[in-house]
């Protein structure tokens, strides 16, 4: 059976560890801190390659940023990382296959092939932690567009310029959805520069009336979102995952988005991939596209 060697590539943190085609982790999983220079990032992901490429078939990144479509290189920005990241020779790393994909692409392939969309032909995953990541499989394939950029979800949810995004436009679904908009939209109902997202989350915990409101804000941007994903896409189902998603009610989410939505019913679910999601992806899609 063939074996990757898969590296998710993050702003804070690197996580590697060795996945077999069925999608197993059948190592030990090593983490390092990204360090702050491009330089440093490339040290290490020599100094891991060189450790296992000899055990390995491939070497398979998921990493922030935009790939393109050969998976060999990133084409758009990565602000949350080292300047000069996106010109990593990814190539020129291992004497091994080197593939590289988007880390929301590649947990939405694990989904897809293992998770909570496993069946479903068309699914749209969104990954809710400080920002908000998007990967769309449709027809059992992996939306990628014409330069490899799809799945950005940075699309407006208002026309009145209320909140910077960090793409540097305005309100878009991430500035609402993630964990940073919950914390955002806190601080604008309760007028309290302070409050933070751990306040919002016990504050519900506790039935707290004022949370409760900041709460359902939240959920009503997620959900008008989805209606209007779900209304472009007729998925079979929305995959929620990433660090936010625990605290969505599913359930809720999904009767109210079928009450809107003008395509045929959807189910709205919780990723069940787990935290290593984004390595299994990469993996599996390094064996699906035959790079081994």
């Amino acid at each position: 059976m063939k074996k990757a060697l898969a590296l998710d590539v993050g702003g804070t943190k690197i996580y590697n560890a060795i996945i077999n085609e069925n999608g197993a982790i059948i190592s030990e999983i090593e983490k390092h801190s990204t360090p702050k220079t491009y330089e440093e990032i490339k040290q290490v992901f020599r100094e891991i390659i060189k450790k296992h490429e000899k055990d390995v078939d491939v070497i398979a990144f998921s990493t922030c940023g935009a790939v393109n479509n050969e998976n060999t290189q990133i084409i758009g920005s990565t602000g949350n990382i080292a300047k000069g990241y996106p010109n990593m020779p990814f190539r020129e790393l291992s004497t091994k296959p080197v593939f590289v994909e988007n880390d929301a692409n590649c947990a939405a392939w694990a989904e897809h092939e293992i998770g909570s969309s496993k069946n479903c032909a068309n699914s749209i995953m969104l990954t809710l932690g400080t920002g908000v990541g998007g990967g769309f499989i449709v027809n059992n394939q992996l939306l990628k567009g014409k330069n490899g950029a799809a799945g950005e979800v940075h699309f407006k949810m208002y026309s009145d310029k209320r909140r910077k995004c960090t793409c540097g436009s305005w309100d878009c679904f991430e500035i609402y959805t993630s964990g940073t908009g919950l914390r955002i939209t806190a601080q604008e109902m309760l007028n309290n520069p302070e409050v933070t997202t751990y306040d919002v989350i016990d504050g519900v915990n506790a039935g707290d009336t004022k949370m409760l409101e900041v709460y359902h804000r939240w959920e009503d941007d997620i959900t008008n979102g989805i209606i209007g994903l779900a209304n472009i896409f007729d998925p079979d189902c929305v995959v929620l995952s990433g660090s936010m998603a625990q605290f969505v009610e599913t359930e809720k989410i999904e009767q109210n988005v079928n009450k809107e939505i003008v395509t045929t019913p959807t189910r709205v679910v919780k990723g069940s991939a787990g935290n290593y999601s984004g390595m299994i992806g990469a993996a599996l899609l390094a064996f699906e596209k035959g790079v081994v």
